[in-house]
């Protein structure tokens, strides 16, 4: 069963960027697709991105298109978010997820979750 830390996340002006981590453990991160979630105060869980075991595709939400790119570094087994030109819509929790058969935009699609990292974009 793998498990999965997430790192990065942290208070930023409204135009700048951040960059989170998704550290995995207990399996190997090339087996898995990869993908990233985020859930805002008082709402639901939302996609974000996801990329394929091989890094060959990626797959964003509609709106963080152009602004997000999801990358990984499978011999670091660390998945990567980074951010830029914030908005404060991208306010959030932020949850790295695993699945080692499919990669989905649906939440239920996601077998392994971390425990998320607070992204706080001030406006």
């Amino acid at each position: 069963q793998v498990q999965l830390v997430e790192s990065g996340g942290g208070l930023v002006q409204a135009g700048g960027s951040l960059r989170l981590s998704c550290a995995a453990s207990g399996g190997t991160l090339s087996y898995y697709y990869m993908g990233w979630f985020r859930q805002a105060p008082g709402k639901g869980r939302e996609f974000v991105a996801y990329i394929t075991k091989d890094s060959g595709s990626t797959y964003y939400a509609d709106s963080v298109k152009g602004r997000f790119t999801i990358s990984r570094d499978n011999a670091k087994n660390t998945v990567y978010l980074r951010m830029s030109s914030l908005k404060s819509e991208d306010t959030g929790v932020y949850y790295c997820s695993s699945d080692p058969t499919l990669a989905s935009a649906a939440v239920t699609g996601w077998t392994y979750w971390g425990q998320g990292t607070q992204v706080t974009v001030s406006s």
